[in-house]
């Protein structure tokens, strides 16, 4: 008996090592000096935008701030006791955005909202959002502010959803929206449907498992070769493949690598615990999800 106590114990411990040698291969991208990040802004978007550049009382189109300017102090750190903290004020529509892209990952963050909304959005869900797969300048999509991208959306009741961004485009495991009042929903036994900017372009995820009471909720996204899964607090929300985008002469072209956005838009959001690591396949449990 005492021999089979110590081989159990024994054997416990080396099945734990391969769990804690994963965990090492997580990357923060969060620190107090933002060492992982650049930023960009555009404008302060009013009630009725219309998806054109802003003007200004005389007519004349406004410049966005830019990249890197945020004398406005849109993002900012606070630095916690359990860890820095990402605070992103929403005042002014823009991103903070990785420095560098990444291909074939698994991110993992959480996030809590703030209390302060501002225009457009005052009446509406406190919004942001995780753009993954982001290339080329910001600002060339509806709200003038964003990269070409994927968006896990980030909205209150919202955590999961997808959006096109700019001409991107991908399939979804979903049941099909009828007409305007009623928006596709992510399911994992329904077939993948193909969802492109200029046409259906949004997805409902499968069902709401946001943190009540505004506790923090923890976001994972994995992605590997255009498949991607959005997850929050442990549950799959929706299953993606076929990520691409429309070029400049109307071809699809594979979306499977780029930088990441966090987005501002109009609403106080608080982000922490911001990881990464590489993958070389998606992860076993998940893979007939895509079957």
């Amino acid at each position: 008996m005492k021999f089979f106590i110590i081989a159990l114990i024994a054997t416990l411990t080396f099945q734990s090592l391969p769990s804690r040698e994963v965990n090492d291969e997580w990357e923060s991208l969060l620190d107090t000096e933002l060492t992982n990040w650049e930023n960009y802004l555009s404008f302060r978007h009013k009630l009725g935008y219309n998806g054109k550049v802003p003007k200004d009382s005389k007519g004349v189109e406004i410049a966005p701030i830019g990249y890197n300017k945020d004398e406005f102090g849109v993002f900012t750190m606070l630095d916690e006791p359990a860890g820095p903290v990402l605070r992103v004020s929403g005042e002014i529509y823009g991103s903070i955005f990785t420095k560098k892209s990444y291909k074939n990952y698994h991110l993992k963050l959480q996030v809590k909202w703030g209390t302060t909304k501002y225009e457009p959005r005052k009446d509406l869900l406190k919004d942001s959002g995780i753009l993954y797969h982001s290339i080329g300048e910001a600002g060339v999509e509806y709200w003038r502010s964003w990269m070409l991208s994927q968006e896990f959306q980030v909205m209150e009741g919202h955590m999961g959803d997808f959006w096109c961004q700019a001409t991107s485009g991908i399939d979804i495991r979903s049941y099909p929206a009828e007409g305007d009042k009623i928006s596709s929903v992510a399911d994992p036994t329904q077939a993948f449907r193909p969802f492109q900017s200029g046409g259906d372009n949004f997805c409902l995820r499968s069902a709401n498992f946001e943190t009540p009471d505004n506790g923090w909720t923890t976001l994972e996204l994995i992605t590997f070769e255009g498949k991607s899964l959005h997850i929050v607090n442990g549950q799959v929300v929706m299953i993606l493949e076929n990520s691409r985008y429309k070029n400049d002469k109307g071809e699809q072209v594979p979306l499977v690598e780029g930088k990441i956005q966090l987005q501002s838009e109009a609403a106080e959001v608080f982000y922490k615990d911001i990881k990464i690591k590489s993958i070389t396949e998606i992860p076993k449990v998940y893979e007939g999800l895509f079957n």
